[in-house]
């Protein structure tokens, strides 16, 4: 049975270096204060060079002298950001992330938002490279993925029902085309769900080992998360094609955009979940089903929304009354682009094929 003298070898220095910072820390103390200096002393024992995932009392540590010392934030954000940036070792890297991640999802929400602003205000980096000349390892991979990933989900909240949504700025989208109210969060919250599922996809748990249990642990939470961003996703998908006939040639221009790319993610998302099932060793993760949205249906709407400019233009509809010839998945009367809003689809994300029934039963109307 072979030795693991350089891993031992590794934990042994880790350690070394470990109470090195540690003791630095205690100096640091007679000039900043007591329990500036506990804060990077619990950050450093959260992120020691073993092997094993975040202790939770240091953690519940952390949280505690925080809230317990005003305009401690950016102190700890910086001590968290210095952690990352000068540590050669993937299990100090990752660890650190898991550290922020496990601060925005563990702390209340005046806590987010000062940890937010941290961020904003560059107190809060989740830089990782110093570990760009080893991109080939799968491990190494794993840890700017996930770096990439924490920095979409920092601009996400925890709302008071407990679940994630977007920070929103006035200046996410120009609202001159969209003037309900809305229309209007449909089309500026479903582009920041597809760019966070655009960062879960790219975790990829191919680069993750069945032992390696931090890597499983920070998996575990990244999809909880995007459980809960992919139902709220699911749900302006669907409302995004209820209101497509009542939109303006603009945005169902913008809307289609939205819909092609949801097709896409769709799939790569069923995916990702079917390899987390058997990859990632967590019994308590609720998979949702996802519905695929299919590239026929988005077709049709994209024949649709041509036929009907070009049918205005042209004053095609008022002289004939035609049908869109639209892969027969839609159907309209008189051209009337209102009566299409009335037209209803499928909650589950066109899962099922539309068919136009018509009836041959005689109706007799009263003068």
């Amino acid at each position: 049975m072979g030795v693991d003298i350089q891993g031992k070898l590794r934990i042994a220095l880790g350690a070394v270096k470990d109470h090195a910072s540690i003791g630095k820390a205690m100096i640091y103390s007679h000039h900043e204060g007591k329990d500036f200096s506990s804060i990077e002393v619990a950050v450093v024992r959260a992120t020691g060079h073993d092997s094993g995932p975040i202790d939770d009392k240091h953690m519940h540590e952390i949280l505690f002298l925080v809230s317990n010392s005003p305009g401690s934030i950016h102190f700890l954000a910086e001590r968290i950001s210095r952690r990352l940036g000068k540590t050669r070792d993937n299990l100090v890297a990752l660890k650190t992330l898991s550290l922020i991640h496990r601060l925005l999802r563990g702390g209340n929400r005046c806590f987010e938002q000062q940890l937010r602003n941290a961020h904003a205000s560059g107190h809060l980096q989740m830089s990782t490279r110093c570990f760009l000349r080893n991109i080939s390892d799968p491990s190494v991979s794993f840890i700017h993925k996930y770096a990439a990933y924490l920095e979409e989900r920092i601009g996400w909240v925890i709302n008071q029902a407990g679940k994630l949504e977007p920070v929103m700025s006035q200046g996410d989208l120009e609202s001159r085309c969209y003037d309900e109210k809305s229309i209007d969060m449909v089309f500026r919250k479903l582009p920041k769900c597809q760019v966070f599922i655009d960062r879960v996809l790219d975790c990829s748990p191919f680069n993750i080992s069945p032992l390696d249990n931090l890597a499983q642990a920070a998996m575990s939470n990244t999809l909880k998360e995007s459980f809960q961003v992919y139902k709220k996703y699911s749900e302006g998908v669907a409302a995004l094609v209820n209101m497509f006939f009542d939109l303006t040639r603009a945005a169902r221009d913008l809307a289609c955009q939205i819909l092609r790319r949801a097709s896409q993610q769709s799939q790569e998302l069923h995916n990702l979940f079917e390899n987390c099932k058997r990859i990632i060793e967590n019994k308590n993760l609720d998979y949702p089903v996802v519905q695929i949205v299919t590239m026929d249906h988005i077709m049709a709407l994209e024949q649709f929304s041509t036929y009907i400019a070009t049918s205005r233009s042209s004053s095609v509809l008022s002289k004939n009354g035609s049908t869109p010839p639209i892969l027969d998945c839609i159907t309209k009367s008189e051209g009337d682009e209102k009566d299409a809003g009335n037209f209803s689809w499928s909650p589950t994300l066109f899962s099922c094929t539309l068919e136009t029934k018509i009836s041959k039963v005689w109706v007799v109307f009263e003068d």
